[in-house]
């Protein structure tokens, strides 16, 4: 059923797959997979053979004629600025954020079994982020460099039931990986430090899809993706800690949160369609970071691990989306999204310092037989957010401003 040159494609591209930069979407969120998808907003649930349906809407890859190979990538390059208020003495700094581009990958191989059945493969990212700011900075005592590697691998099966009815199943196997460095300003004291906590994980998840054509030109879907629970061991060091430096192994849990996608399609004639698409998240699973030491730091009764508060709320994306074919061989593509904020003052911190985000983009695609290229600009406009100091932060409050991403992205698809 699969040759040999497609498995080791997609070994290759498993071996390149990494993060995006801490701008996608609200929270850690990632759903630039594919160039299409970003030119639309995210609203690309109802493609016509497109084999990053897979990530969409697994239900969709019933619309993929024969066999097909997909590969993405979507460049992400964030920029903001932050004020923070110094406990000690009131005074107001002001910085940035150090420029840390990252790149959110897809790859995705759908095969049509025959008249009603399909599988496919996806490699992406759902969740990932990367954050960093300067060492030497007020907001360091919270976080100055802030990564979640993250990759969903989703084996997907899918049936078309008539012409109305498809509907498709996939596991998910989840990888990710946490780095987290700050320094601990010890409160009352002059001692200060620095922190790494880096580990990794692997989990299990699953997703169902279906969708319902009215007619010829209206067609309805919706997607659910699990929750996945990452119980993590990590490496923790404290350098600079009195006494020495302190190593040991730490323990956490890292939830990676439900949703729900709900979609609407409407092709007002054989050129011309769009898309209506809004997903909500249930980001109140992340209610805490919290890390346990097996070795307790010796320091005043002891430090038995790091623990930080974030009740989080749910919240909703909602995204439109257009595309329109030139001719027979080009189609352009514009979209606009909007994310909700879910983070809330006290719960709030530099590992992900942004707010509500508007999402604008245009794209445009070269398409014949045997292949499609596609290429995509988008500009994501991402309001401040305020953060409140905690006990072992140098700063009472804090606030960022001036935030924005600039988009690149581009996809290649061979069809077989």
């Amino acid at each position: 059923m699969f040759s040999k040159k497609h498995f080791t494609i997609m070994g290759l591209v498993c071996a390149v797959a990494c993060p995006a930069a801490n701008a996608g979407a609200e929270g850690f969120a990632i759903n630039e997979w594919s160039a299409e998808g970003v030119a639309m907003g995210g609203a690309r649930m109802f493609a016509e053979n497109d084999a990053a349906n897979i990530a969409y809407n697994p239900a969709s890859i019933t619309k993929v004629q024969g066999e097909a190979f997909k590969q993405s990538a979507v460049y992400i390059s964030p920029h903001g600025k932050y004020k923070a208020v110094r406990k000690d003495n009131g005074e107001i700094e002001e910085g940035k954020n150090v420029v840390h581009a990252g790149w959110a990958p897809g790859n995705y191989y759908v095969k049509q079994l025959n008249d009603r059945e399909w599988f496919g493969i996806g490699l992406y990212s759902r969740f990932g982020m990367i954050s960093e700011f300067e060492r030497d900075s007020i907001v360091s005592s919270n976080a100055f460099f802030s990564r979640l590697n993250g990759a969903s691998l989703t084996p997907t099966y899918a049936r078309k039931f008539d012409e109305k009815w498809s509907a498709a199943v996939g596991a998910e196997v989840n990888y990710a990986g946490l780095e987290l460095q700050k320094k601990v300003f010890i409160p009352n004291s002059p001692i200060v430090f620095a922190t790494q906590t880096k580990g990794e994980s692997w989990a299990l998840g699953w997703n169902a899809a279906a969708n319902y054509a009215f007619d010829a030109k209206n067609e309805l879907g919706i997607v659910y993706r699990s929750k996945v629970t990452h119980t993590m061991d990590a490496d923790f060091k404290g350098y600079g800690v009195p006494g020495g430096d302190h190593f040991t192994t730490a323990h956490g849990k890292v939830t990676l949160p439900d949703s729900w996608a709900i979609g609407y399609n409407h092709k007002f004639d054989d050129r011309t369609r769009v898309e209506l698409n809004g997903t909500y998240t249930k980001w109140s699973s992340y209610d805490a970071l919290n890390i346990d030491f097996d070795e307790p730091m010796q320091i005043g009764q002891g430090i038995p691990g790091s623990y930080s508060p974030k009740n989080w709320s749910n919240g909703w994306r909602y995204a439109i989306g257009a595309e329109h074919k030139l001719s027979d061989k080009y189609t352009i593509m514009g979209g606009y999204a909007y994310d909700e904020s879910s983070i809330p003052f006290d719960g709030a911190d530099f590992i992900v310092p942004t707010g509500a985000r508007r999402t604008y983009s245009l794209g445009l695609q070269y398409h014949d037989k045997k292949q499609t290229l596609a290429l995509t600009l988008g500009l994501i406009d991402i309001d401040g957010l305020r953060i409140k100091g905690h006990e072992t932060d140098a700063y009472s409050e804090a606030s960022t401003h001036d935030n924005y991403a600039k988009v690149f992205g581009i996809s290649y698809q061979r069809n077989f």
